[in-house]
């Protein structure tokens, strides 16, 4: 074979392959980029963080701004979520808005964990991730789709409560249990110079004794603010009757891919703000388990101090003084101390130093007041404080934590 020929061989393989490779590009679907936010409309699209999957930038801030057609309203699911991971989302977060300006935040979400559907009460929501300087992840991707008001199903619920009186439950209440994978937001809003009142009448949430998974929340003002949490609640036994301190109450709905339950009806009224409640008021003393009467009145000692709640998992006592690893149910002043995080599980590590201060029991809820040291260790000393904890004391810790030093 001439040297002639064999070039023609090459170079008809060679067009070959050309031909082939183009071929196959225009075959294959290009993948969708995504870019910082941006307004989006239509009956459905998805959104995803700035170059998803790949690791989002430091230092952000990205708006979408979703419009659907008039007469509906905004359905938002997230397929993935990876976040940095904070208790409080304080770094990296996403923040969902029913509207596009000053609209009622629906969420905040961080970490790994996906929130059931957020549904807006109108056409428009508004969606913003922000970026510290700091560790990183994939971020997210979400789809969205135009929905009906009010549309009854396994993902809607929620909604702008404005009347003097109303009901509110769970998607599929009484027919059957609750969906898994949803959240549900309802907004009551009373004239300003009224309070409201809520009432479970039926309540079957999943049961955990931190109400991690499945849980209803409920928040004075207009949104999710863990400062002015009234309470977190799950289990079969409805929770005390609940009043506003102003004239708005947020109530969340959270149920996770995993177990559900019955569900929950409840009722609420407007009531007069002199309407004497029966609430029971916050503790401002320990019981016997401290060494001296405590007042929870917030002063400047009280903003240098870290406060938590929460199990003790282990106690072991070494040259007079125990030492303890806190399962946390809730920081309030966490400062300096070191949480590590394992899933939905945070706790902690702290050292009672001396040997008159109370005695701890392992399974057993308690308020730790104290210090912690160069390692982010707590340390309890005579001056600190451990009490048992009640859920009663929730709203005076609340009220602690919204204090600015």
């Amino acid at each position: 074979m001439s040297v002639l020929t064999m070039w023609k061989i090459c170079g008809v393989l060679i067009a070959w392959a050309l031909l082939l490779i183009l071929h196959v590009r225009a075959q294959t679907p290009n993948r969708q980029t995504f870019t910082c936010g941006g307004n989006i409309t239509g009956q459905s699209g998805v959104i995803g963080s700035q170059g998803y999957p790949g690791v989002y930038p430091p230092n952000t801030k990205c708006v979408w701004r979703i419009t659907v057609p008039e007469g509906k309203v905004v359905v938002l699911s997230f397929r993935f979520l990876d976040l940095e991971s904070d208790n409080l989302c304080r770094y990296d977060y996403v923040d969902v808005y029913s509207g596009h300006a000053n609209g009622q935040r629906l969420g905040r979400f961080c970490g790994t964990f996906r929130p059931g559907a957020l549904v807006s009460t109108s056409n428009k929501m508004l969606v913003q991730m922000v970026s510290d300087a700091n560790t990183a992840g994939s971020g997210f991707l979400a789809v969205y789709s135009a929905a009906n008001p009010n549309e009854r199903g396994d993902q809607y619920c929620g909604g702008r409560l404005m009347k003097p009186s109303g009901t509110f439950k769970t998607p599929n209440w009484p027919e059957k249990d609750y969906p898994a994978g949803v959240t549900c937001s309802w907004h009551i809003v009373a004239p300003k110079n009224q309070i409201i009142e809520v009432k479970f009448e039926k309540f079957d949430v999943e049961r955990d004794n931190y109400c991690r998974y499945d849980y209803v929340a409920i928040f004075n003002g207009g949104e999710i603010n863990d400062a002015k949490r009234i309470g977190k609640y799950c289990g079969d036994s409805p929770p005390a009757p609940v009043f506003s301190e102003g004239n708005q109450l947020f109530i969340q709905f959270l149920s996770d891919l995993s177990l559900t339950a019955d569900g929950f009806i409840g009722h609420y009224k407007f009531r007069p703000k002199k309407f004497p409640s029966t609430t029971v008021p916050p503790t401002t003393t320990a019981p016997p388990t401290t060494t001296r009467p405590i007042s929870l009145k917030y002063s400047a000692a009280l903003c240098q101090q870290k406060l938590i709640t929460g199990t003790v998992i282990t106690a072991v006592t070494r040259g007079g003084s125990m030492y303890a690893t806190i399962s946390i149910i809730n920081v309030f002043k966490e400062g300096n101390l070191a949480i590590q995080q394992a899933g939905k599980t945070m706790s902690t590590k702290i050292v009672i130093l001396c040997k008159k201060c109370p005695y701890i029991r392992r399974g057993l809820n308690y308020i730790f007041m104290g210090q912690a040291d160069e390692e982010g260790r707590g340390m309890i000393a005579p001056q600190h404080f451990i009490m048992a904890f009640k859920s009663k004391n929730q709203r005076a810790f609340n009220m602690l934590k919204n204090k600015r030093c």
